[in-house]
């Protein structure tokens, strides 16, 4: 947008496309007399338009929260990962006066594309981990984020896990060690001991 806000669109290739033929509707009940019948095909209309209505409402309903989503996630999707903040369906559902259950079944198998990839809804209702110094807290991806990045850039001083928590603490990330394994563990990366045997074999 030439405000500097984002414009959120649903992809509607996606959607399923639901059209109620009413020309037919018309020639069928005209051309019926018992009113069993008429009676019967005026309840298939009513079910028609209300599906047709459902879908329609399912969809505003959609972009509401991704709407919300983008909103509450601005910073990520301007600085990147490092900006991803906490956020939870309650805050989301709070936000804009729906039911959390509502929220949590529009975000289930849903994704949205951004100018930084592509990712699943739930992506961006990252774990809180508290900060050191009472402050804003810091969402799980991105302290795995930086737990990767300390790792890459490590070179043959091996960081060990207690390094990292301490590194991190410094930082105002208030975290424990067994979190740090089991961020690192979740990205792939084996412990230090398992890391400096293979620097090691390398040299």
């Amino acid at each position: 947008h030439s405000d500097g806000g984002w414009a959120i669109d649903l992809n509607t290739d996606t959607l399923p496309k639901v059209l109620v033929n009413r020309g037919y509707y018309s020639s069928v009940i005209g051309s019926v007399d018992a009113s069993q019948d008429r009676m019967w095909l005026n309840n298939c209309l009513q079910e028609a338009n209300w599906l047709v209505k459902s879908l329609d409402q399912r969809a505003r309903t959609v972009l509401k929260v991704a709407t919300e989503i983008v909103r509450q996630q601005d910073a990520f999707l301007i600085h990147g990962i490092t900006h991803l903040k906490p956020l939870n369906l309650k805050q989301v559902a709070d936000s804009i006066s729906m039911h959390e259950s509502t929220i949590s079944r529009v975000t289930a198998n849903k994704y949205m594309a951004t100018p930084r990839g592509l990712y699943e809804l739930k992506f961006f209702f990252p774990t809180a981990i508290s900060a050191t110094d009472g402050g804003d807290a810091h969402s799980g991806e991105s302290v795995r984020h930086r737990i990767r990045e300390m790792i890459a850039a490590e070179g043959k001083a091996v960081l060990s896990d207690d390094q990292i928590v301490k590194a991190l603490q410094e930082d105002g990330v208030d975290i424990a060690r067994r979190t740090v394994a089991k961020y690192r563990e979740s990205l792939g990366i084996p412990s230090s001991v398992q890391r400096r045997r293979e620097s090691r074999a390398m040299t």
